[in-house]
């Protein structure tokens, strides 16, 4: 009878479990919403007054990056000063090469208050192969 009731509980378990959103591409993670390399684009060629930030090194920064992008590194002591340069109540885009530490400044950036934070989903790596132009 205990086994019985276990199982039920183990399936009503896996049941609402598969029933979660694991979408990467309309995640809206505490208000850091994942956007396409093409999405960015459309916005930094669209709008004026875009807050592009590229959190790679200076090194990758100068070797190629999006028209309009400043280089704010996202593992230097000094990010979390830089960023309070950017307006709160804008949208900010971060990049970096592949995606993982513009994930982490997003979050960095969600924590200083900043409301409309996009970070492009596979990086620059994803920009290029979608023969998107950069700048050297």
């Amino acid at each position: 009878m205990k086994f019985k009731y276990l199982l039920i509980a183990l399936l009503l378990a896996i049941t609402f479990q598969s029933c979660k959103d694991y979408s990467k591409d309309t995640a809206d993670t505490e208000g850091i919403q994942l956007i396409t390399p093409q999405q960015v684009y459309d916005a930094v060629y669209s709008e004026d007054s875009v807050q592009l930030v590229d959190v790679r090194t200076p090194e990758e920064y100068k070797q190629s990056h999006l028209k309009g992008a400043q280089n704010i590194c996202v593992t230097s002591n000094d990010f979390l000063e830089k960023v309070k340069t950017l307006d709160k109540n804008k949208p900010v885009y971060v990049y970096c090469k592949k995606g993982t530490r513009s994930a982490a400044a997003a979050k960095k950036l969600k924590e200083m208050g900043f409301t409309k934070i996009y970070d492009m989903d596979g990086g620059i790596l994803q920009w290029e192969e979608n023969k998107l132009e950069t700048e050297k």
